[in-house]
């Protein structure tokens, strides 16, 4: 079973930890709780929409699990992604992964 999901929200991503397989297609999940480091400070100069975050990727978060968090279920779907019921999609992953791109 594969320990971790992580939601992908156009460029960003959510971290989900896997809490039970329902069946082969069927996993129920939770979100995950995600920090960032406070010392990270975004680098924008001028360029894209209203600026371009130049150290997007040299963020660093720490995530851990959240025991209030509501579980939702998701199915595996033809195209590959896992998906809730609203159609987000979701991606099977060892490691949870949390980030927020800067430059939207």
């Amino acid at each position: 079973m594969t320990p971790y999901f992580n939601k992908y929200v156009g460029t960003d991503v959510l971290p989900y930890q896997t809490m039970a397989r329902v069946s082969d297609k069927t996993m129920t999940i939770r979100p995950m709780k995600a920090e960032l480091d406070p010392t990270f400070r975004p680098v924008v100069i001028t360029g894209g929409f209203a600026g371009h975050c130049t150290n997007n990727h040299d963020q660093f978060w720490t995530i851990y699990p959240d025991p209030k968090a509501p579980m939702i279920r998701i199915r595996l779907h033809k195209d590959g992604w896992w998906r809730d019921r609203a159609g987000n999609r979701y991606q099977a992953a060892d490691e949870p992964v949390r980030f927020y791109d800067y430059n939207f």
